[in-house]
């Protein structure tokens, strides 16, 4: 339907019903036809810091303050918020939690004003003509005056009437369907043209195309005042409704009047509706044109339980218990006497008679004990339905109990609770008398605080998220910070050439002393004093110093390598000499055997003693020669034994013989491993003119040795041709020349050196070979070593050093030839001496042949000795 086929229907007074509705008792006779009387302020307002829809503002004040009349107590912290003023002037007594009106009983924060008794007021600034006020002036005198909506709800007045242009209707709500109230019809009878002044300013802040004044036909007195006053008003229309339970409500009015619905989660104004209760056109007219706040308002105090019930101006924050007094309450007997918040139908009762009055208390009802039954017992739904027959919202209140009880929060958010709008209508006709809006205020106020906490909640994380990232960029703003600032210290360190220098030559000098520390408990003293050397250097130092450190490197490279050459050549040698000294070793075990087998053959054969005699000397003689080269304690002793123990000491000097045998055997293996050592050590120096092996001392040995031996060797052969020419016949002769051999070699050892002493001609040249051939390898070794190290000197002297070297090389490669030749003629001559040995049935002959070979072989060495002496002496 169109928006002029309605007013034309109004025009009409044709009008539509609402769903639902009750017919209760009306009550109003009690107070409707008395005046509304001023009430005496009491002794302290108690002032609720909240009295609306939507957030508390900023208290400001303190106790002890002095306040006047109409002064505002908060300021507004939102646009959601209204102040509140100081209903009279006096002192801020205290600010603290205080029981509110309302269901849950709660205590909210309130200000306690003590009055002065004087009601001073504040400064005010009266308008006649608000048509000169700009929208926005009278919108903001609206805020600044408190005024929130006065019918129950409390929505915030200015944000009504600061709405979008095209508003179809304005509907002014007179209807006052509660029972028992009539605060609406007095204040319509009394303030009639106040309330068309603020019709007007309504009119003018919203230019709507009709204003609808909507009355029950139960005030006849408020309609005719209201008619007489709006005849000169263009488009406004005072609507008589007829008189049923809640047409009061602002949806069912809006259905009443126009026949729109609103939708469910709605509002009015999105269909171009503004609704206002007469009484906050009262105070819109106040606030604007005598700059008064909302500050007072009409109660009306009824109830059998009084005696003088009637309307009375209360100031805000009176105590309901002040009300009651002043209307002479009744003497009741028994209990205490129920307190009422608002009508019978919507109101709450109070859990003490010190509540206060606030901006949308609109009656205290205090009934008699037969008046209200409110004693009836609960019990359980029938299902009879009526609930749902009454209900103006089009709900399903039996179902909403249910769910109410099982706090089922998502069922009654489906069932739509909050369009309930608690009219009680359900609860009156309820036969099981269920307090059916008691379970829905109170399923309202848990989801409420639940979608509160929800809300708190979500704020928080956003307060954490926020920080959290806040933190975070902070935290790389500080670690950029220190980056920017390590980099401009370690700039500035580098371009200070001087003291940036010192300091980093100063922790590289630490680190290479820990370095060498390190390097040289492993060894490696020579690699921690070249590092240190590079670390302490400057730039360009350094990198000459890695040159050097790699050319050295590759030097000793090639030295390992020549090091390794000579070690294999040198055991290749060493190879050889073992050989040799196998051979020499494996000489003098057969040696050791022929003498052992000729000891015992002499020892089988001997008849006699004369014959045991001779033959046992014989043996003797050449037995104390081998035992004499290898220890002269050895050959005394068998020469000072008695003649009856020869034969029984023969075996034992072939054992004796086995055991020297095996003694040059292990010396010539220990040989072998000198000779190793020495060639692993070919980078050490020679050793010094002093030392035992240097080539001055060894060869005046060699010569001494040598003029011993052929000494020897002449005295050997001398003494063998006597004793071939004159042969003994008898053994007395015989014993002679066994006596006179002795003193012979007494002679002999007489002229010999301590080392010729503790060998004879044969072990002395087996003793010299070994310590030639040792010193023949010493030598090569020592001469490869010095080749290496000459050969990395300048051209001159390399030249000249290896010139050196290859002559001293080639003389001891001489000698080592010379006397390996010497030793392997003596080798032939003792096989030869053997094979006689074994052979010849005479002793004497094959001894002395023995002997005369012997002593060829001893001239032989000494010649080879004194021609290298001589090439020794020429070089």
């Amino acid at each position: 339907m169109s928006v002029q086929n309605i007013i034309n229907r109004i025009q009409n007074n044709q009008f539509w019903k609402f769903h639902g509705g009750v017919h209760p008792p009306e009550q109003k006779f009690l107070t409707a036809d008395k005046p509304i009387k001023p009430l005496q302020l009491p002794e302290l307002l108690i002032i609720p810091v909240q009295q609306h829809i939507g957030v508390p503002g900023d208290i400001q004040v303190k106790v002890g303050d002095h306040v006047l009349k109409g002064e505002p107590l908060t300021s507004p912290s939102s646009p959601m918020a209204v102040p509140i003023h100081a209903p009279t002037s006096g002192t801020i007594e205290k600010i603290a939690l205080h029981v509110i009106a309302h269901p849950s009983g709660l205590s909210e924060l309130c200000i306690f004003l003590k009055p002065d008794n004087l009601d001073s007021w504040r400064e005010r600034r009266v308008c006649e003509d608000f048509t000169s006020l700009s929208r926005t002036d009278i919108i903001q005198k609206i805020a600044n005056a408190g005024i929130s909506g006065m019918g129950g709800a409390g929505f915030p007045t200015h944000i009504k009437v600061d709405s979008k242009p095209n508003i179809d209707f304005l509907i002014v709500n007179a209807a006052e369907c509660e029972p028992y109230i009539t605060a609406d019809d007095l204040l319509m009878r009394e303030q009639t043209a106040t309330i068309v002044d603020g019709i007007n300013i309504l009119k003018h802040l919203l230019i709507p195309r009709m204003v609808l004044i909507g009355i029950e036909d139960n005030k006849p007195q408020a309609i005719e005042a209201l008619r007489n006053a709006t005849a000169e008003l263009d488009n406004v229309k005072v609507c008589v409704l007829p008189t049923i339970y809640p047409t009061g409500g602002e949806k069912q009015l809006i259905k009443a009047l126009t026949g729109q619905e609103v939708a469910s989660g709605s509002l009015p104004i999105h269909q171009g509706i503004v609704m206002q209760n007469v009484a906050s056109c009262f105070a819109i007219a106040e606030a604007v044109i005598h700059d008064t706040p909302l500050i007072k308002r009409v109660v009306t105090v009824s109830g059998q339980g009084l005696e003088k019930p009637q309307n009375v101006w209360a100031a805000i924050g009176t105590p309901v218990k002040d009300l009651i007094t002043q209307c002479l309450p009744a003497k009741v007997n028994g209990s205490q006497q129920a307190v009422i918040m608002g009508g019978p139908m919507m109101g709450f009762t109070l859990p003490t008679d010190m509540v206060p009055v606030v901006k949308t208390s609109n009656c205290v009802l205090v009934p008699a004990s037969h008046e209200l039954n409110l004693n009836n017992k609960e019990v359980e739904c029938i299902r009879c339905g009526q609930c749902a027959e009454v209900c103006p919202s089009k709900l399903l209140p039996q179902e909403l109990q249910w769910s109410a009880k099982a706090k089922d929060h998502s069922k009654l958010k489906a069932l739509n609770l909050f369009d309930c709008i608690d009219c009680g209508a359900c609860a009156y006709v309820c036969p099981s008398h269920i307090p059916l809006v008691h379970y829905y205020r109170i399923a309202k106020a848990e989801i409420r605080q639940k979608e509160l906490q929800d809300l708190k909640a979500e704020k928080a994380k956003s307060r954490f998220e926020a920080r959290k990232a806040r933190l975070e960029r902070e935290k790389k703003a500080r670690e950029e910070k220190q980056r920017k600032a390590s980099e401009a210290r370690r700039a500035a360190m580098n371009a200070d050439s001087g003291e940036g220098a010192s300091a980093k030559s100063a922790v590289a000098a630490a680190l290479a002393r820990v370095k060498a520390k390190k390097a040289q408990s492993e060894g490696t003293t020579e690699a921690a004093t070249e590092a240190i050397a590079t670390q302490t250097a400057s730039p360009e130092k350094s990198r000459a110093a890695a040159a050097i450190a790699r050319a050295k490197a590759k030097k000793a490279a090639q030295a390992q390598q020549a090091s390794e050459q000579a070690t294999v050549s040198a055991e290749t040698n060493q190879s050889d000499e073992t050989s040799a000294a196998a051979k020499d070793d494996r000489v003098a075990a057969a040696i050791a055997r022929a003498k052992a087998k000729k000891l015992a053959k002499a020892a089988e054969i001997g008849d006699s003693p004369a014959n045991q005699k001779g033959t046992a000397e014989k043996p003797q003689q050449a037995e104390s020669k081998n035992d004499t080269d290898t220890n002269p304690s050895i050959s005394a002793e068998a020469s000072h034994e008695p003649d009856n123990k020869q034969a029984k000491d023969a075996s034992k000097n072939a054992r004796v013989a086995a055991a020297i045998a095996k003694a040059k055997a292990k010396k010539a293996k220990a040989a072998q491993e000198n000779a190793s050592e020495d060639a692993k050590a070919d980078a050490e120096p020679p050793a010094t003119s002093g030392s035992a092996d240097s080539p001055s001392s060894s060869d005046s040995a060699d010569n001494k040795k040598a003029k011993i031996a052929a000494a020897i060797a002449k005295a050997k052969a001398k003494k063998q041709a006597q004793a071939t020419e004159a042969e003994p016949d008898s053994p007395d002769q015989s014993h002679s020349d066994s006596k006179r051999e002795p003193a012979v070699k007494h002679a002999d050892a007489s002229e010999e050196t301590p080392d010729t002493q503790a060998s004879g001609p044969q072990g002395a040249s087996d003793d010299a070979a070994d310590a030639k051939k040792r010193r023949i390898a010493n030598a090569v070794a020592k001469a490869k070593a010095k080749a290496k190290k000459l050969a990395q000197q300048k051209t001159e002297a390399k030249s000249e050093g290896e010139a050196k070297s290859e002559a001293s090389l080639e003389s001891e490669s001489t000698d080592s030839k010379s006397i390996e030749e010497n030793s392997t003629s003596t080798a032939e001559a003792e096989e030869s001496v053997i094979q006689p040995e074994q052979q010849a049935a005479p002793v004497e002959s094959t001894s002395s042949a023995a002997d005369e070979k012997k002593a060829r072989i001893a001239a032989a060495v000494a010649k080879a000795k004194a021609k290298k002496q001589q090439r020794e002496e020429s070089k």
